[in-house]
């Protein structure tokens, strides 16, 4: 298999006992997966973790060993409770340490603001020893990566940031690309045909959303694939199957 052919994978470990309570509400598996999609890779599985080290540590070994890639969101900032560092150091069998381009990155940010760079914001310096660093525009503290680990900050317009920063350095395959038709049916009425309508095109996936809109039940059938015909061709043969069967259908979704 070529590196065209590889479908290129990657997991997301999310941080935080505030996300785990409720009190903040992730935005950040959304905007990672759709900017891994651009980037030709898939993310493959997800976990949410409280700020507690052992399970940090546990996710990170699990993820980083079965995908490509793994992406961290979350507690790489200066509060006692941000132990990810630790955490992924710990994970990575290599002590956390100040790395020098990052300190001296935190020093010109806060060279002109009140206190300067104290021991709290020192913290955000610290990377697993090894580490390059991520950029980021918006506040001066970096993300970090060793390996195919790839730590970034838990504020989802700082993470984004750091995401432009990455696009186009990690090698993938050929992007997802989808198509959408809707139905105002039922989908457990058209299961056998989604079935096989995809076991028709090999490299097609069809995913199935049903919705309750204006009294009715309907369902919008999502179509992915890397290749461009051979998504045509998997639209057009279930478009074929549900005109067939007397459904009205919707090209783009309903």
């Amino acid at each position: 298999m070529s590196s065209n052919d590889k479908i290129w994978t990657a997991g997301l470990v999310v941080i935080g006992d505030e996300i785990l309570s409720g009190r903040t509400h992730d935005k950040n598996i959304a905007q990672v997966a759709s900017w891994l999609q651009v980037q030709g890779i898939r993310l493959s599985e997800v976990r949410v973790v409280p700020d507690v080290e052992d399970r940090i540590v546990e996710a990170v070994n699990a993820l980083r060993e079965a995908y490509d890639y793994l992406f961290t969101t979350g507690g790489i900032g200066p509060t006692h409770d941000d132990i990810t560092v630790d955490a992924v150091s710990k994970a990575l069998g290599v002590p956390a340490v100040v790395h020098p381009e990052a300190r001296a990155i935190l020093e010109r940010y806060y060279a002109d603001k009140p206190g300067g760079l104290t021991e709290a914001r020192l913290r955000m310096a610290r990377a697993p020893e090894g580490s390059t660093l991520i950029p980021n525009k918006r506040s001066g503290a970096p993300g970090m990566r060793r390996g195919n680990v790839f730590l970034m900050a838990g504020v989802p317009h700082i993470t984004a940031g750091m995401l432009d920063a990455l696009t186009g350095t990690l090698e993938g395959g050929a992007p997802l690309i989808a198509e959408t038709v809707g139905c105002w049916i039922a989908e457990s009425e058209v299961a056998g045909l989604l079935r096989e309508v995809e076991k028709a095109h090999q490299n097609c996936q069809i995913g199935s959303y049903p919705f309750f809109r204006e009294g009715k039940v309907g369902a919008n059938f999502v179509i992915r694939s890397t290749d461009k015909v051979d998504l045509q061709s998997c639209v057009d043969t279930l478009c074929d199957g549900l005109a067939t069967s007397g459904y009205d259908f919707t090209p783009g979704g309903i």
